[in-house]
């Protein structure tokens, strides 16, 4: 079975736990409200249970083009030949989309056996996330 949604907006990463000085430990607001959209956009699409086989990830980042880049600089951003080299970090795009998707698509992350990050540039900045669940023991 073959999972696809988007997240419309730029890409975010995971932030990492907060702890306070009396020792109280959480997560930032920012990455909590991103993986509540991130499990929106994929309830959408997937309203199963959570899978129990291996799952494969790909994950591809488009990057917003800043305004201020000239036209020749654009296109080759919007073609592919300019790649972002910024943050978010690839890992940190991965790590949220799929801490966000545990007790969705899949009972935990650890179940992802095959995942790529790919981050591009484009005009409708976005996330799009294919999974591909597979399985015990099919090939």
């Amino acid at each position: 079975m073959i999972i696809e949604f988007e997240i419309p907006g730029p890409p975010m990463g995971k932030g990492r736990h907060r702890t306070t000085k009396t020792g109280y430990s959480y997560t930032p607001k920012e990455t909590v409200s991103y993986e509540n959209l991130v499990k929106m956009c994929c309830r959408e699409v997937y309203k199963g249970d959570p899978h129990q086989g291996q799952v494969e990830a790909l994950i591809v980042a488009c990057y917003p083009i800043p305004k201020s880049t000239s036209k020749k600089r654009a296109h080759q951003m919007a073609t592919g030949y300019i790649r972002p080299i910024i943050k978010p970090d690839w890992d940190n795009i991965g790590k949220i989309v799929c801490d966000a998707l545990n007790h969705i698509v899949y009972r935990d992350d650890a179940q992802i056996v095959d995942a790529r990050v790919r981050k591009f540039f484009s005009e409708r900045p976005r996330v799009a996330v294919t999974l591909t669940l597979t399985e015990l023991g099919a090939i």
